[in-house]
């Protein structure tokens, strides 16, 4: 089946008048997107910034009579907004996505491999990854700088907390380069889910992986446990949630800090300060992962 989808670019202050129009119009969806490659980054509460350039895409049946629709919206609105009909042709996304998702190497022996195809290097550690759901591929530029960071640490007999775990691509890692128990935290169901499944998935034993919502009696017993605790989250959460993932970690165990962009990297590491010192490990694009050991007691 094939579809038509409406595009207006337009500027912040008639985008919401605009997607009232194309709802009212008979659209069977709307988006918003940048038009001009201008980030907007984790808004304040109650915030919605737009790009100063915006895109708005609405998605109408095949047999939607494009020219009389357009006829009903007000000429005003639709000055300047460079209108054009398309045709977007279905497709399987889940097996579009299939077909592009291949087997990636962090570090000298790491491969994060999709659960359906054989992993290229069967001697090395290979995790086996089908996300579902969750967020965390590896195809990220945070998740692979943690990835390649987990591989390079000394894990055999660690115990490691992934707070934001997602698929569980990060806790799983670690379990499969040697670490004896992880605990997964995410408030998304989904992503406990899918953290479960990919444990069972690549063999280990569901003993070794803990997988609970924020706030579960678990954390409580994992204070002051944890040998690595990681975090691939946002600048934000990872400011608001500082004492949580200190109060996890043991004297001398390391903190991985991901989600953020280079910009973000001073004012977190200031905020850090006096309780555990941060660096910049590895940056790729604009993303950094940030580095730090717990001092001893």
């Amino acid at each position: 089946m094939s579809w038509l989808q409406l595009r207006l670019d337009t500027s912040p202050d008639q985008a919401a008048e605009l997607e009232q129009q194309l709802l009212d119009s008979g659209a069977l969806a709307v988006t918003m997107e940048d038009n001009a490659d201008q980030p907007v980054l984790e808004p304040g509460v109650g915030e919605t910034p737009l790009w100063q350039q915006t895109r708005l895409t609405g998605l109408y049946p095949a047999d939607t009579d494009m020219s009389a629709l357009l006829a009903r919206f007000p000429a005003t609105l639709l000055q300047g907004c460079n209108q054009r009909v398309e045709i977007l042709e279905d497709k399987d996304w889940e097996r579009e996505w299939i077909r592009h998702y291949q087997p990636m190497r962090f570090g000298r022996r790491l491969w994060v491999c999709p659960s359906w195809l054989e992993p290229p290097q069967p001697d090395a550690v290979n995790l086996l990854l089908d996300p579902g759901l969750a967020f965390g591929t590896g195809t990220h530029p945070t998740t692979a700088l943690c990835l390649t960071e987990l591989e390079q640490l000394p894990l055999a007999g660690c115990k490691v907390v992934d707070y934001g775990c997602g698929s569980g691509i990060l806790a799983v890692a670690a379990l499969k380069l040697g670490a004896t128990s992880a605990l997964g935290v995410d408030n998304d169901p989904q992503a406990l889910v899918a953290s479960r499944d990919n444990c069972e998935r690549n063999g280990l034993p569901p003993s070794v992986l803990t997988v609970v919502a924020p706030g579960a009696t678990a954390l409580e017993q994992w204070r002051g446990q944890a040998d690595v605790v990681v975090a691939n989250i946002l600048a934000g959460p990872l400011l608001e949630l500082s004492g949580t993932l200190l109060a996890l970690l043991r004297p001398g165990g390391t903190l991985l800090l991901s989600g953020l962009l280079q910009s973000q990297a001073a004012a977190l590491c200031e905020h850090y300060t006096g309780r555990l010192p941060l660096e910049i490990a590895a940056s790729r694009e604009d993303w950094v992962c940030l580095r730090g050991s717990k001092p001893a007691r």
